[in-house]
């Protein structure tokens, strides 16, 4: 039986298309209180005072309770992955508008809802930073110190330091930049900025803490169980065996819900009142909760007379917002990759993570690279142009090839760059004649590429269990979010144990029974947990056989699993347990260079290429064709593997054309569906997705993750696009109509006036 390369529907299908699937906003316990915040309504200052009575005196309500509350159960009520900096409930201070102050306990939500709005708050109003270029030297300190959290060695060096609100200065050093750059025939320089934006998963957060006797239950939509475990029980000062984490399905995730985000609060909630406690947000506090970073990156390349790349400096500046989250992590593991995927001996590099007050910032599909890709791959084209390159020559010229070394100094293994581009370039139909289009509309084509390392180290492990009657469960504490990973897993289990993936039961969330998992996020889902699978499923295999020589059955003979256990036990019982974990090598960079020789386990490629129509009266964008192309190494499940591209493709596509926090001071604007415009049906182009034959040798069964590889592209080969149709380039996202049409009238010397 072969599992790898079959289109299996996935397996929880049936469960969410008739609404049986489990999720946690359905979830209702005896005795249950919901939670309502009431949050900041200025973007940084001292709290004065919080008065609560109004709110305590209004029927219905149970409690009102602010962080000074918190510390009855938690001492030290401050959390977060990179840094313990982000108080459950503010204390002293606050960093942003929207952050949570208090909270308003009540049987019925709604009654919770409107007694909030019943709190007042005094502040001292401090000066506040926006942007994240000005932050890096601005008066306005968003923390007073920096507090690393110790869960990532390499953060830990910044302890103790003051008065910056720089989190993170990542430092890369290849060559001699500055020698090159003296030496070529053109140097280009140009700067690039992103928006802030949301994840959007159409399931908000929710959690529901349960108290025990000594214990604590946390029903939670969360993609790293673990973590959250780990963190609570750090928190209170128990062991991790006291608090259980449980996650059904997720409506979504993207990486909103990775780490600790409403389950501090609920836990804490819960044994204050000694009741279970939910909360739930609405799509509007989603905007104050976690989100995109907004990016500045100013990139500088000198080229040879022959179109060869010989040095590129990049400085990036990431907006983390009020608190780090993973935002460090971002400026480290992503901004190493800056450079983009060419083969370039002289590279500089700068990538800088700060504090605003804004709302946080932390990991979104693709971990950083869609903000870098962005910005590389539309300087890349337009140098191609100015030296009068075709573009994806020109990207041919330079690309990285196996076994080259990357910026960092590791080379690169089974990372099929050159076929993703051709491929994309084939699928576009590139070298034939292209309809430019008439009258005022015209048209262009663009293409994008771009990679992105596998966040390093990290463990995943797992739990197969053969039960007397031959059934399988198959345990792990990877979260299925839409993406398949349940199906994916089970069929990973199924191709070691020869039985078919549909016969095997996938039971996932529930660290009171799976092992250990860093967490469901960038793409590592696939090769971590999928290596661990293997392993766990071949210790069952082996541990089967090792009975079966037991019993007296034969090597090799394809013998029934319940006659081995009816012989070893003398009926149907008993059990085969497989327990696999997967630790990757990783060799840490060198702090002054960002050199090393096992930066990643493994790259994920994706390209694209875009068709779009532009209105040269109204500056209006139309994408009418999207070609996604990704290296999957040999995938699982080849349906799925598609799926995952459109899927990326089109969230990106909101990313590029309409979505963004609009802030006025430190306040968004329009946190509702209303005026955040993320696209709809009639939005989505002709969209075609392909994966290139490669293998990623060290994956199972040469297999590697997907599920953020189309965002990579998108957005620069739209607007690569747009100045192919008419001329102007846009370096600012989203690409406005307005924008357009301004960068239009001023190249033809007509430039329309500022409102």
């Amino acid at each position: 039986m072969t599992e790898m390369g079959r289109s299996l529907p996935r397996l929880e299908a049936r469960s969410k298309v008739t609404g049986r699937a489990d999720y946690v906003h359905n979830m209702r316990v005896p005795g249950m209180l919901h939670a309502k915040i009431f949050r900041s309504t200025i973007a940084h200052g001292r709290i004065l005072s919080i008065d609560t009575s109004a709110a305590r005196e209004m029927e219905g309500v149970h409690s009102v309770l602010t962080g000074e509350d918190i510390t009855r159960v938690m001492a030290k009520p401050y959390f977060g992955p990179a840094f313990h900096d982000q108080a459950i409930l503010a204390l002293e201070k606050v960093h942003f508008i929207g952050e949570p102050v208090a909270v308003v306990l009540a049987d019925d939500p709604h009654v919770a809802a409107e007694a909030a709005k019943l709190i007042l708050a005094d502040y001292e109003e401090l000066e506040a930073v926006f942007d994240e270029v000005e932050a890096v030297t601005s008066k306005a300190i968003v923390h007073d110190e920096l507090k690393p959290a110790g869960t990532f060695a390499d953060l830990k060096h910044l302890a103790g330091r003051r008065n910056t609100n720089v989190t993170l200065d990542y430092q890369l050093r290849r060559g001699d930049v500055e020698k090159a750059f003296a030496e070529c025939d053109h140097v280009f320089e140009h700067t690039f900025r992103t928006q802030q934006v949301l994840h959007v998963p159409l399931e908000s957060h929710a959690s529901l803490a349960i108290p025990g006797h000594d214990s604590l239950v946390i029903h939670t939509s969360t993609q790293t169980p673990s973590f959250v475990r780990t963190e609570i029980a750090r928190l209170l000062g128990w062991a991790d065996n006291r608090v259980s984490v449980q996650v059904p399905f997720l409506g979504g995730g993207f990486g909103a819900k990775v780490y600790v985000k409403m389950e501090a609060l609920a836990a804490a909630l819960a044994l204050l009142v000694k009741r279970p406690v939910k909360i739930a947000l609405t799509m509007e506090e989603q905007f104050y909760t976690i989100s995109k970073h907004a990016t500045t990156f100013r990139i500088k390349s000198g080229v040879s007379k022959d179109g060869r790349i010989v040095a590129r400096a990049c400085d990036v500046w990431w907006n983390g917002g009020a608190y780090a989250d993973i935002g460090p992590r971002v400026a480290q593991k992503t901004g190493f990759t800056a450079a983009g995927p060419y083969d370039i001996e002289n590279v500089r590099i700068e990538s800088t993570e700060v504090y605003t007050n804004r709302p946080p910032a932390g990991a979104l599909r693709g971990f950083g690279v869609p903000q870098l890709v962005w910005a590389y791959e539309s300087h890349t084209d337009m140098i191609a142009r100015a030296l009068g390159m075709d573009t994806v020559e020109f990207r041919r010229k330079n690309i990285l090839r196996e076994g080259r070394p990357q910026a960092t100094g590791t080379a690169m293994r089974d990372a099929a760059i050159d076929k993703v581009l051709d491929c994309v370039a084939e699928r576009m139909n590139w070298t034939a004649p292209f309809d430019r289009g008439a009258g005022a509309i015209k048209r262009g084509r663009g293409v994008g590429i771009g990679f992105k390392a596998s966040i390093s180290p990290t463990t995943s492990g797992a739990i197969v269990n053969i039960s007397a009657d031959g059934s399988i469960v198959l345990y792990t504490n990877t979260i299925d979010m839409g993406q398949g990973s349940d199906t994916g897993m089970a069929q990973l289990a199924a191709e070691v144990l020869n039985v078919p993936a549909e016969s095997i039961k996938v039971v996932h969330g529930n660290t009171d029974v799976a092992p250990y998992d860093m967490g469901t996020l960038g793409s590592r889902s696939t090769f971590h947990m999928g290596n661990a699978v293997k392993l766990a499923a071949e210790d069952a295999k082996a541990k089967l056989a090792a009975l079966a020589a037991e019993v007296g059955l034969p090597e090799g003979t394809n013998y029934d699993v319940k006659e081995i256990f009816r012989k070893r036990y003398g009926m149907q019982a008993g059990n085969v347990v497989g327990v696999g974990t997967y630790v990757p090598r990783y060799t840490p960079p060198d702090p002054k260079t960002g050199q090393s020789d096992n930066v990643t386990p493994f790259w994920m490629i994706g390209g694209t290429g875009a068709e779009v129509e532009v209105d040269t009266e109204t500056g209006h964008v139309r994408v009418i064709r999207l070609v996604n192309v990704a290296d999957a190494g040999k995938p699982i499940n080849p349906k799925i593997c598609r799926t995952q591209l459109s899927g990326g493709a089109i969230m990106q596509l909101g990313f590029t054309l309409t979505e963004d926090m609009v802030f006025d001071g430190g306040q968004v604007t329009n946190p509702s569906f209303a005026d955040y415009k993320i696209p709809g049906f009639r939005d989505v182009p002709v969209m075609e997705s392909e994966l290139v034959t490669a293998t990623q040798e060290t994956g199972p069964f040469g297999a590697k993750g997907i599920g953020e590889s189309s965002t990579f592209g998108v957005s620069p080969a739209i607007a690569n696009a747009i100045e192919d149709a008419v001329g102007v380039r846009i370096t600012e996202l989203p690409i406005r109509p307005e924008a357009v049409l301004r960068a239009l009238r001023a190249a033809e010397g007509r430039p329309l006036e500022a409102v």
